[in-house]
């Protein structure tokens, strides 16, 4: 190891929404088991073999209470009840249910590579409609809905499993035409691997290979808790919810019994906390620090706006600053100060949404090239942290082999690897404590530097009423008296539902298959609120929150004016770096659709022109692909659509311009600079479709075969922007 190394921390964020019904017992859905059997064992037991790869991993106690009530009291989800029926005895109720949700796994990755399973799914279909499912049963035998009970189970189970368990491999080999007695045994497998879960983790943890640290109990953000008002910070003009929330006493509750919780599990009180979506704000420093909280990590894009200084990159994601990112800050005053990390949001969004699409040896040559350049850069100027934060669970399903290939390689070469060294947060700070103070820490969290994911759009806004008033009744109902034990149990839904979970999926920002489940979910802790203590179910509580006509923000937003080649080929991976990014498989409507005809959407401009690109899934010469038309939407301005066209059996494309409504729609022009070869690529100029600088775009991308829409993209929503001014991209980084 050279004299003064670069240091690398890995922080793995685990966690997923409280899924549970705590007054049914139930869990409305099964991914804390899927992602159980997939991602939370093997995460921590692949460093086994890389000693000196030191890690810190970050585990949800609302997530780590979930995982112990499978592993030790039997916790039972919708999805596990309908697998454990016998195939002859399944109802046509259950069969549709069976087709709707045993095909949610990443196709690409988790059915496509099983024969078996992967014709179940061409029987079914791609249509998830009601009469779609309901006609599509008649062709499957009682057989087949075993099948598909057994695989759906099966495909989750993360090559850890698959390739050593003799039982998994046994199944694997087989390939269909499973028993019930085989299903039986894989479910028990499950709850085999989700008891090893907590034990590797204590484990390394105690061995000193790895540090493990918590986040406030139910996972809520934390600055809105302690004052919605917070959200001003970052957008002064936000719409807020029409009462005001402001609690402290349970922002200090979720953090004191996180924790709490995790001490009682691990056996030492963490030294480390990853406040929710990376949020913070000034105001919650010292409740931090009064916890004992040592140390919290956040976004580069909080740094910038604490300091007020652009974290500036160049054309390749460069960092022209690294002196300002790559250390430890201290924030609040006094006595009650906490240490900061600032993520690299560059390398932490390589590897959760684009090295998946790379060959592994590649993506890994890719992120240590950038390590040792930052090495380089920074030189002998003292030690320097570059921190590395993301989901730990989401990613790896649309890598090949669940990224087991990029790990094993990418451990394997960190171990090695001269100049860089892996470390634990707390042991970087031991050694290096932090010594730079922040005047003020900005209120913001990793996505965005602001709170707009959680609150502002009209659903969110509602949520937070919603909560409000639950929470308000809940206090009347003490302050009169009533019974201490059902107000505690109310609490706790309080709790619950202040996770960040639920309005995660309000709003303009995320899309899922189970959209409907997690409002559903939402609605159903507060109205356990009501239950505990006797009053009646307000009627709004009833009705959903969700409405269909919403933006979809993209999976990585637009950060500066693009200037790309219009030729129809990856001409190289930054001259898109700075677009809008939206990746279908993260933000459809199917988060694990992976048959879909396109697989991302990028998005930008410069001050004269739109650009699209668009990448299919298979190959523009396919026959599949060539009778299929791309067609751009306007909802702003109204009334245009630019339809674009590959010719069949080449890679000759045309693209062309309508205006009007669908009964009077007419040609408008046609578009030049338009490109169709491994990709789509194309030059909208803002003139064509009637647009001026500060008005509004909206739209969407549907797929169409025959006139007929077969796909479109954002699944619910559409993509928004504004047409851009000249000082764009100096407003990008400001306040």
């Amino acid at each position: 190891m050279s004299d003064n190394p670069l240091s690398i921390a890995f922080v793995w964020h685990m966690h997923q929404p409280y899924y549970k019904d705590d007054l049914t017992g139930e869990y409305i859905l099964p991914w804390v088991r899927m992602h159980g059997i997939k991602d939370y064992y093997d995460m921590p037991a692949l460093l086994k073999d890389f000693p000196s790869v030191r890690q810190t991993f970050n585990l949800v106690p609302s997530l780590l209470k979930q995982i112990i009530d499978y592993a030790e009291d039997g916790a039972m989800d919708r999805f596990l009840a309908a697998t454990i029926i016998p195939a002859a005895d399944l109802s046509t109720e259950e069969k549709v249910f069976l087709l709707k949700n045993f095909f949610m796994a990443n196709w690409d990755t988790m059915i496509r590579p099983y024969p078996g399973y992967w014709r179940l799914l061409e029987r079914r279909g791609t249509s998830v409609s009601a009469d779609d499912l309901m006609s599509a049963t008649r062709y499957f035998t009682a057989q087949d809905y075993l099948d598909l009970q057994v695989w759906f189970n099966l495909t989750w189970f993360d090559p850890l499993f698959r390739n050593s368990d003799p039982f998994l491999q046994g199944l694997l080999q087989k390939g269909g035409a499973f028993s019930e007695e085989d299903k039986a045994l894989l479910i028990q497998k499950q709850r085999e691997v989700m008891a090893m879960i907590v034990p590797m983790y204590r484990e390394l943890s105690q061995a000193g290979a790895i540090e493990l640290t918590t986040t406030p109990f139910y996972h809520p953000i934390l600055p809105l808790l302690y004052d919605t008002d917070l959200a001003k910070v970052a957008i002064p003009d936000i719409r807020l919810p029409s009462q005001r929330f402001s609690h402290p006493e349970d922002a200090k509750a979720q953090v004191e019994r996180a924790l709490a919780y995790h001490e009682q599990l691990f056996g030492v009180r963490p030294a480390g906390m990853w406040p929710s979506e990376g949020s913070v704000a000034e105001e919650i420093i010292p409740l931090l620090a009064d916890a004992g909280v040592q140390w919290i990590g956040t976004d580069e894009g909080v740094l910038a706006r604490t300091l007020g200084t652009a974290i500036e990159r160049d054309f390749s994601g460069v960092l022209k600053n690294p002196g300002v990112l790559y250390k430890p800050y201290l924030a609040g005053k006094g006595d009650r100060r906490v240490s900061v990390v600032f993520r690299d949001h560059t390398l932490s969004d390589l590897l959760g949404f684009v090295y998946s699409k790379w060959d592994y040896k590649n993506a890994v040559h890719d992120l240590l090239d950038r390590l040792h350049r930052i090495r380089r850069q920074v030189g002998g100027t003292g030690p320097h942290l570059v921190p590395i934060i993301l989901d730990g669970e989401n990613a790896w399903e649309h890598y090949q082999n669940d990224g087991r290939d990029f790990f094993l390689y990418l451990y394997e070469r960190l171990s090695r690897e001269e100049g860089l060294q892996c470390v634990t947060v707390s042991e970087y700070l031991k050694k290096h404590p932090a010594e730079t103070g922040l005047e003020r820490l900005h209120a913001g969290s990793w996505i965005y530097a602001n709170f707009r994911i959680w609150i502002g759009h009209d659903e969110d806004n509602r949520a937070w009423d919603l909560l409000g008033r639950a929470r308000n009744e809940l206090e009347a109902y003490k302050a009169s008296g009533g019974d201490a034990d059902k107000a505690a149990q109310a609490m706790e839904e309080i709790y619950i539902a202040q996770g960040s979970d639920w309005c995660w999926w309000y709003g303009d920002d995320h899309f899922s298959e189970n959209d409907e489940e997690f409002d559903l979910l939402f609605r159903t802790h507060l109205m356990n609120v009501y239950r505990l203590i006797g009053h009646n179910v307000p009627d709004e509580l009833h009705v959903p929150i969700l409405r269909e006509d919403r933006q979809a923000l993209p999976t990585v937003e637009l950060t500066a004016f693009l200037s790309p080649s219009i030729d129809g080929r990856v001409t190289n991976y930054f001259e898109w770096l700075p677009a809008g990014f939206y990746d279908v498989s993260h933000g459809g409507g199917a988060m694990h659709r992976g048959s879909s005809v396109i697989t991302h959407i990028y998005y930008g401009f410069d001050l004269r022109n739109l650009f699209l690109r668009i990448d299919p899934r298979q190959s523009l010469a396919d026959e599949k692909v060539a009778d299929l038309s791309f067609v751009i939407n306007f909802l702003r301005p109204t009334g245009y659509e630019v339809e674009i066209r590959v010719l069949s059996g080449e890679r000759r494309v045309s693209a062309v311009i309508y205006q009007g409504e669908s009964g009077g729609r007419k040609q408008a022009g046609v578009i030049n600079s338009v490109a169709a070869d491994e990709i789509i690529e194309i030059a909208v100029p803002f003139e064509t479709i009637n647009v001026r600088q500060n008005d509004v775009v909206q739209a969407f991308v549907t797929v169409k075969r025959d006139g007929s829409e077969i796909e479109k993209w954002p699944f619910r929503g559409y993509i928004q922007f504004i047409v851009p001014t000249e000082d764009f991209e100096a407003t990008m980084w400001q306040v």
